[in-house]
């Protein structure tokens, strides 16, 4: 088991979900119904689930395409993001 790995992969989905829409709703569903223990096993069941699909389909990938091009496209696609953003203001963001 690559500890250090492990690590940084916690750390970084930990800090990407704080105040992530899904934590909001799982806030909402949880403080609306009678079976909190439900709500929690069913969104951490989701989140496993759409990490187990992004590690598959990220090794799909690394089969075929070098991992540094695959860094180069993360890269690019965040860039982007963040550019789209910066420039591209929302409707929320506008009033």
């Amino acid at each position: 088991m690559d500890w250090q790995l492990l690590s940084l992969t916690f750390i970084t989905v930990f800090l990407a979900e704080i105040g992530d829409k899904s934590q909001l709703a799982a806030i909402a569903l949880g403080g609306s119904s009678k079976s909190p223990i439900a709500v929690f096993f069913g969104s951490v069941t989701a989140l496993v689930t759409t990490s187990l699909l992004g590690v598959i389909a990220g090794g799909a990938f690394a089969a075929f395409i070098p991992a540094q091009i695959l860094k180069g496209l993360a890269a690019i696609g965040f860039a982007t993001l963040a550019v789209r953003l910066l420039w591209h203001p929302t409707p929320a963001d506008e009033d």
